[in-house]
């Protein structure tokens, strides 16, 4: 695989692109990631400058697109000083006012697990999330080095969700959201719960920053994080106001 250098940090880190594999997210399209090398001490300290520069954990692999012949993959952060609630939002929150969050350690809970293989098996059918196995979970959601924390929806006592969300320097960065895909809960509209009650944690730590990974304009399942404003575009390596589509 490819070696490259990036040194915004004092010491240069190597990265490793991957090998060409089919997309993901847009349908007919070949993608290449590129991967901070496994054998760098990882920090969380360091991760904060990176996620500042695009690059997104999954597990311990710290990744960024770097695709080709594509450029549809664009890291977004939400001011959370500066959001305003919609009115749906409002009606999100106000149906969901029931629950309790408590913050968990990021270990393994069977309850929590349970969740989340019910969740994965019906919202991704068919691409490779839909066979989890437990003694994979945690090393897709966490790693040794983040500051990650479960925060766990309860209603009445019972477990219903689980946002997963590291804390970086000035933000939080939501890492994955799974919840009970149960007809009962299917309009509570968690995932959108999930980031509102996110943009207020950051609040109340008075933290100016939720990352919420990459937003693709074309893809149904990226693309609604425009519903969240204000958003900072990560492209030409800088953040920015004006997504790339409306330059």
């Amino acid at each position: 695989m490819s070696n490259m250098e990036h040194k915004f940090l004092q010491k240069p880190i190597n990265l490793y692109l991957s090998a060409e594999h089919d997309c993901s997210y847009l349908p007919d399209r070949q993608a290449n990631s590129l991967f901070v090398d496994p054998e760098k001490q990882m920090t969380a300290e360091i991760y904060s400058e990176l996620i500042k520069q695009g690059f997104r954990r999954s597990g311990s692999s710290v990744y960024t697109p770097y695709c080709k012949k594509c450029h549809d993959c664009i890291p977004v952060r939400l001011n959370v000083r500066q959001f305003i609630l919609s009115r749906s939002q409002k009606r999100c929150r106000s149906k969901n006012k029931s629950l309790e969050v408590t913050a968990k350690q990021a270990s393994f809970d069977e309850a929590h697990y349970q969740i989340y293989a019910d969740y994965v098996t019906s919202r991704h059918p068919g691409g490779g999330m839909d066979e989890p196995e437990d003694d994979k979970y945690l090393d897709f959601l966490t790693s040794p080095w983040s500051h990650t924390t479960f925060f766990e929806f309860n209603e009445h006592g019972k477990p219903i969700g689980v946002a997963v969300t590291d804390i970086v320097e000035g933000g939080l960065s939501a890492v994955y959201t799974f919840f009970d895909p149960s007809p009962e809960y299917q309009k509570r509209s968690l995932g959108v719960f999930s980031i509102l009650w996110q943009i207020e944690e950051a609040q109340r730590r008075n933290l100016k920053w939720l990352y919420l990974g990459y937003w693709i304009k074309d893809c149904g399942k990226m693309s609604y994080k425009d519903n969240y404003q204000p958003l900072e575009y990560f492209y030409n390596h800088s953040w920015n106001s004006i997504p790339p589509d409306q330059l």
